[in-house]
């Protein structure tokens, strides 16, 4: 067993009969008290984020897990499907296992993170970056460079964005999948 000395971003663990995944850490000493670890948890079973508090020390169950390459298939009503590239095996995660999952598009390289106890998929993680093209966005005018205004974009696996007024139709943007948000326009 491990102890909150070993938290750290990314972390896997077992804590309440559940797979929890440390999205958010912080190591607190306050000048009156014990010290404390402030850490925000996703679970890997059902999606949801919790703020969890523990005592410095104390004891965590960390669960062993294996990162895997797989490539986007496509997704239906069942949920998202991916293929292992080098053994073909395809293998199902649910939408909301999965971070802006509007950013997939198909054929996209993500890694797969496997409990290595049972061989069960917990979650999928995408390149920090996605390049894709727009779609559909009101034409920017000339001199709209100067403001930082934004306005609606959708992007060409059909989800919405805020972009600068500059960004027109047919412009490659990069995209960052942690939080969706325009990062810049790519020279094509």
């Amino acid at each position: 067993m491990a102890n909150t000395s070993d938290i750290k971003k990314g972390l896997c663990l077992n804590h309440n009969n559940d797979v929890w995944k440390i999205v958010e850490f912080l190591h607190v000493k306050p000048g009156k008290g014990p010290a404390f670890v402030r850490t925000k948890l996703k679970s890997l079973t059902n999606g949801k984020v919790v703020d969890n508090t523990w005592p410095a020390g104390h004891k965590i169950d960390i669960i062993r897990v294996e990162r895997r390459k797989y490539q986007f298939l496509y997704n239906d009503d069942m949920g998202f499907h991916f293929m292992n590239n080098e053994t073909y095996d395809q293998t199902r995660i649910d939408e909301k296992l999965i971070d802006n999952p509007g950013l997939l598009k198909e054929g996209s390289d993500v890694e797969i993170l496997f409990n290595s106890a049972n061989e069960t998929p917990l979650t999928m993680e995408m390149p920090q970056y996605v390049v894709m093209e727009i779609t559909y966005t009101e034409p920017g005018l000339k001199g709209d460079t100067a403001t930082n205004a934004s306005k609606p974009a959708t992007i060409e696996t059909g989800a919405k964005i805020k972009v600068p007024l500059f960004i027109n139709e047919g412009d490659k943007v990069k995209i960052d999948t942690s939080t969706g948000a325009y990062v810049e326009r790519v020279k094509a």
